[in-house]
């Protein structure tokens, strides 16, 4: 057998590798341009590293804007509700579709099928009536009620469990499991890398919404760290300098959260249900 290295992989790592250099560098340049000046990132010139070092822009975010940390709980508060719900849900709602026979379950499925047809800007609107009415603009609960499920990850999940061996279902109910026990117990351990992919594509969708903090948050005490870093933009000036620094501080917990999932999130890619 040859052990010469195939001419397609070469030409796959070369591709690979320029795709992630060219992704990396808008990123490295924003790092870089957080411990620079306004002056310095004004001035055009193509140095990609900072000629005066400084953490001066940290400081000034942190200890200078008084609404930063507020910005940070607000967004964490808020995304972590939302990920916790929809892993609830979504789950649930998925599980019930694929293994449970109830009235009306085709049609539900068809609901949800035609849910995802729907782009969210078109529900924006009924949205925010729905919230007015209710007294929920510019709180927690309308940002995180509207967002509490799913369409896309309640099939998603529906798919997953689908696929799962009815075989394992079948022996804890002859131990005596019920339905509940049996989800509980047996589906949602194994359910992990479908679950850790979900909990990774609802944050990171909660945690860069801007959308609905736009329209629903008024308040500055309320607001999101994306709508937050709005606020350095001005009509003749912009502070590019914090809203660089401030960036860097905002991607640190979606690296986190994929950093802690990662081993389930590959897991769920080559996850196969055991089923032949």
């Amino acid at each position: 057998m040859s052990r010469t290295f195939p001419i397609w992989k070469i030409i796959l790592y070369t591709l690979l590798t320029l795709y992630a250099v060219i992704t990396l560098i808008p990123f490295l340049w924003a790092l870089s341009a957080s411990f620079k000046s306004l002056a310095e990132i004004s001035s055009g010139e193509s140095n990609f590293l900072p000629k005066n070092f400084t953490l001066d822009n940290y400081k000034q975010i942190f200890l200078q804007e008084p609404l930063f940390l507020r910005w940070l709980f607000n967004s964490v508060i808020i995304a972590v509700s939302v990920t916790a719900l929809n892993l609830l849900f979504n789950t649930m709602a998925g599980y019930a579709l694929a293994r449970l026979h109830f009235a009306g379950k085709s049609f539900w499925f068809l609901l949800i099928l035609t849910v995802l047809a729907v782009p969210a800007q078109i529900t924006l609107i009924p949205t925010f009536l729905i919230l007015k009415t209710l007294g929920w603009l510019n709180s927690y609960q309308g940002m995180i009620i509207p967002s509490m499920v799913n369409a896309t990850f309640i099939f998603m999940m529906r798919q997953f469990f689908v696929n799962f061996p009815k075989e394992l279902e079948e022996a804890a109910a002859l131990d005596g499991l019920t339905q509940f026990g049996i989800f509980r117990r047996i589906v949602l351990p194994l359910a992990k890398p479908a679950l850790a992919a979900q909990a990774v594509f609802v944050f990171m969708g909660s945690w860069n919404n801007f959308l609905l903090p736009v329209v629903i948050l008024f308040d500055p005490e309320m607001f999101t760290l994306p709508l937050g870093l709005n606020t350095f933009k001005g009509q003749y000036i912009s502070f590019w300098n914090y809203i660089m620094a401030a960036s860097m501080i905002f991607t640190i917990p979606a690296l986190g959260i994929y950093a802690f999932f990662n081993r389930y999130f590959i897991q769920s890619v080559t996850f196969t249900g055991g089923k032949g």
